[in-house]
């Protein structure tokens, strides 16, 4: 293993950090000194001789007493070396039965140093779960064991320093501490226990409510964990906790509480709400006690404390109405009771919650004057109660939670019309109006007329009107569906006018709006296409101070496509014409200047005419218009091509609105697929435009089965693939060019899916696995993922259609390769490429072994015996190799997954090891087999 720096002189180092480490250094520079520390023996710890060990820990130690009231900073970085060190080290090694028991003989011995033992025996259970620490993780899990058989000890510690009354703060944290693993101690043993009863008669303490609330927070969260034995073995812990935490109840609106003393109470009161939520979903008068409660806390005026019983409030709905909950009372009738029973039960709490909840979406009277981060604070908390607002609606029901806040927007319009000239309280009530819109039923007829009459009535006021259009796009479905829906819209339609004029935030939601009824309103809007039309081209032209930008314009585009959708095929193509005219006018105009202006142009002056094109070829759903549009305007489009194909903005543009034809036409096309695929093909010998090969992908999709488009589809694969792979030789052309090597691979797969019978022979596919082998180890996320789904399919190719014909093929290409791709993927999985990355390396890795089987294995273990024991040992080569030959043999392939995370854990855990890993694989340097 290759050592650094500090193992020459393993211990000179910390002679070195134990000169500036002196209680008369300053703060900065002790803080500095025990931090790195701390992450050498986190990191580095593996490199030192084992002979090292043991004068390491004897100046840890060291540090530690010198440090053992000194500032807290310092002594909690020694701390978490000497924490570090156990985790890395077996309790064989350590010796004195673990650290646990060394630990308590020191303290018997030595306890002057009684406070910096204390804050070592804090974090040792938070060690556990560092995975800064460079420890193998068979070691890890060792380290957990050791410190939950010894969670006993720990407590006895701990209770014991209960006796020393300025220590109580610090043996509170670090009881909380050992909590945190979650496992040990039964609740009717932790009920009457010493440190459990200290917790809870210091809630009230100025001094120790602090540590005593972190105390009774893991508590809780330790009854219901996994290895506590459940709620059931946890009832007598839990029969202590819960009327102690209520009697906090009167404190939440104590005025003379501090803020955060408050937040602490409702956090605990949001802990027994979170963790218990199934015990209170019963309904039983006990439970309802504590609902009372989180409504006590949810009133409270600060949106931070009110804000910590939302996740409750959505738990408990999801219990309430989901089917499995009740899934125990057996036949339907008593299912259907029992629900009905709870709903009943918790109606009350939801009606309330939703008074509670309201008012906090109201904007501030010095709205305008917010910083950024304040508005963004705002929007948070805005969509954070239009989630609980639904939580209600699917407890309450739409229509129920629809009356409440209408008498909420009734009091916003009094506001209004009393002359005070308050628009911010309607605005509130209609943007909790529209939260719940999906839950409102479109029969509806009581509430909902008299809201649609009252927005014609609201005024103008810019934020008022954005929140006026956006809830008349919200209930177009209801618009669709009352019998009061036709003569409504001319109004609702006037007041999207009046938002389309107004500013810009409510022209945007007017756009948004006038889309979502346009969709849903379609089959009425039919015979008012002239009216809508008009506004078409107010929107697109920009007239009569029409404030839409070129994006909302899109959502204009859509609603005039989709109620085109539903005329009949000749109207179709007459309204296509009307639609695409003053697009299509424009993009002339600008052609119409001539190639010299043309190439000069910015390339928004064409995207914005061409992203409106693609709009109505994806949303007009009428393939023989679509198509007969795209031939009609291609020598347009062609003259785009020809003069603009070294602008990517616009190929990019101009290829979506062919990718989007191609999609709405298919076969309808004709030729007009081959006149674009012939110029695309061309251009991209040239230009090298990855939205080329993306559209290609599409055109595979549409066409790839189709036997008389074998002949250009299988010259363009070729053109395309064959290019690419001259552009892309080395991983630097991967990285310099990450969107081509992302849309080839993309394409590759299409290929493989769609028609394996031209890809698969053809003299490119060796050569095109040649190229991915090369760029796998590409860091740009897409790139990288593109080329290992690309790997996958080759090697799942019987999966895909007519693939089992090829399986030869296939075999002849990668049976001589499969040494170095085996090897490049566990380079992949060990490091090459980033942790993230795993599943997808893994899975390929899967699919390698399931096609491949007894070869497979061989290759990896061929792979793996180039890594160093020091690196990887061989208990974890044979885990490995186990999970492989189990997923080879079909037995467990879920097995191989978690192996491969292991796997790639172990070879990561610190730099020098990643390094060695990669210098013994060398994915970059494989001789690539040439088979042509």
């Amino acid at each position: 293993m290759r050592r650094s720096s500090i193992v020459s002189q393993p211990i000179n180092i910390f002679k070195t950090f134990n000169a500036p480490l002196m209680p008369g250094s300053n703060l900065e520079t002790l803080i500095f000194c025990s931090q790195t520390l701390r992450s050498k023996v986190q990191r580095d710890f593996e490199e030192l001789p084992s002979e090292a060990f043991r004068p390491l820990r004897s100046s840890l130690i060291t540090l530690l007493k010198k440090f053992h009231r000194g500032p807290p900073k310092v002594r909690t970085q020694i701390s978490i070396a000497v924490a570090a060190l156990a985790v890395q080290v077996p309790t064989v090694d350590w010796g004195d039965g673990g650290i646990v028991n060394w630990l308590r003989d020191e303290m018997n011995s030595h306890p002057e140093y009684i406070p910096g033992f204390l804050e070592l025996l804090t974090v040792l259970p938070e060690e556990v779960f560092n995975y800064k620490i460079a420890a193998h993780p068979e070691r890890r899990r060792q380290f957990e064991k050791e410190l939950t058989s010894q969670m006993e000890v720990a407590l006895d510690i701990l209770t014991a320093c209960l006796k020393i009354n300025e220590l109580k703060e610090q043996v509170l944290e670090a009881f909380a501490s050992w909590l945190r693993l979650r496992h040990g101690v039964p609740g009717a043993v932790l009920a009457s226990h010493p440190l459990v009863l200290t917790a809870l008669s210091s809630l009230n303490s100025e001094i120790l409510s602090e540590a005593a609330v972190n105390v009774v927070s893991e508590l809780i969260h330790y009854t219901t964990s996994g290895n506590s034995g459940g709620i059931p073995v946890q009832m007598p812990l839990i029969q202590v906790l819960v009327p102690q935490v209520m009697n906090l109840k009167e404190q939440l609106r104590d005025p003379s509480k501090d803020e955060e003393d408050v937040k602490a109470i409702a956090r605990l009161f949001a802990d027994v709400g979170d963790s218990y939520v199934e015990l209170i979903a019963t309904a039983s008068d006990e439970s309802m006690m504590i609902v009372n409660s989180l409504l006590e806390v949810a009133s409270h005026p600060e949106y931070d404390i009110a804000s910590m019983t939302f996740n409750f409030w959505h738990s408990l709905q999801v219990i309430l109405t989901k089917r499995d909950s009740y899934h125990s009372f057996g036949d339907e009738v008593s299912i259907e009771a029992e629900r009905s029973r709870r709903l009943l039960v918790f109606r009350a709490a939801y009606e309330s919650l939703v008074s509670l909840v309201s008012f906090r979406v109201q904007y501030s009277q010095d709205y305008s004057n917010l910083s950024v981060e304040d508005l963004k604070d705002f929007k948070h908390t805005r969509y954070a109660v239009a989630d609980i607002l639904i939580d209600a609606a699917s407890v309450l029901g739409g229509d129920a939670t629809l009356r409440i806040l209408y008498m909420k927007l009734a009091e916003g319009q009094a506001c209004w019309e009393n002359g005070q000239n308050e628009w911010r309280p309607a605005e509130a009530a209609l943007f909790c109006i529209r939260a719940v819109s999906n839950h409102v039923s479109v029969a509806e007829s009581e509430v909902m007329p008299k809201i649609m009459s009252l927005l014609l009535e609201l005024p103008l006021q810019p934020q008022l009107l954005q929140t006026v259009c956006l809830t008349i796009g919200a209930y177009s479905k209801w618009l669709d569906a009352a019998s009061n829906g036709l003569p409504l819209l001319p109004s609702v339609m006037s007041i999207l006018m009046h938002g389309m004029v107004t500013s810009e935030d409510s022209a945007a939601a007017a756009a948004v709006a006038f889309r979502h009824i346009c969709d849903d309103c379609r089959r009425k809007l039919c015979g008012y296409l002239k009216d809508l039309f008009i506004i078409y081209h107010k929107a697109i032209i920009g007239e009569d101070s029409f404030r839409i930008s070129a994006e909302d314009s899109l959502h204009v585009v859509e609603a005039l496509s989709m109620v085109i959708t539903e005329l009949s095929p000749d109207q179709a193509k007459e309204a296509m014409e009307q639609l695409c005219g003053p697009i299509v006018n424009s993009i002339q105009g600008v052609i119409n200047q001539g190639p010299e202006i043309l190439e000069k142009r910015l390339a928004r002056e064409f995207t914005v005419h061409i992203d409106r094109i693609a709009y109505i070829f994806r949303y007009v759903n009428h393939p023989e218009a679509v198509a007969v549009a795209i031939q009609s305007y291609w020598p347009l489009f062609k003259a785009i091509f020809d003069l603009r194909a070294w602008d990517m903005r616009t190929m990019e543009s101009l290829c979506r609105a062919c990718k989007y034809a191609v999609r709405t036409s298919g076969r309808f096309m004709g030729v007009t697929i081959g006149a674009i695929l012939e110029e695309i093909q061309g251009l991209y010998q040239q230009h090298h435009q990855p939205c080329f090969l993306y559209l290609s992908s599409e055109v595979i999709k549409i066409f790839g089965s189709d036997p008389k488009c074998a002949t250009y589809l299988q010259n363009l694969i070729e053109a395309l693939f064959k290019r690419t792979i001259c552009l892309l030789t080395n991983i630097k052309d991967f990285t310099t060019r990450p969107d081509i090597a992302d849309d080839c691979f993309l394409l590759a797969s299409r290929c493989i899916r769609y028609c394996p019978q031209l890809f698969i022979p053809s003299s490119v596919f060796p050569s095109l696995v040649d190229c991915a082998m090369v760029g796998v180890t590409v860091q740009h996320r897409e790139a990288s993922n593109s080329i290992l789904t690309f790997l996958s399919d080759v090697f799942d190719l019987a999966k895909s259609t007519v693939g089992e014909n090829y399986l030869s093929i296939r075999d002849s290409v990668i049976v001589p390769r499969g040494s170095s791709i085996t090897r490049i993927l566990v380079a992949s999985l060990t490091g090459a490429l980033p942790s993230s990355r795993i599943e997808t390396v893994a899975y390929a890795l899967l699919a390698l072994t399931r096609a491949y089987k007894a070869n497979a294995v061989e290759w990896a273990r061929e792979s793996l015996s180039l890594i160093p024991s020091t690196a990887v040992t061989e208990v974890e080569r044979a885990r490995f190799f186990k999970a492989l030959s189990d997923a080879a043999s079909g037995i467990d392939i879920n097995s191989l997954m978690a192996t491969t995370e292991e796997i790639s854990d172990v070879c990561r855990r610190n730099r020098t090891v990643q390094e060695i890993v990669q210098a013994a694989l060398r994915p970059l340097e494989l001789n690539l087999v040439s088979v042509l």
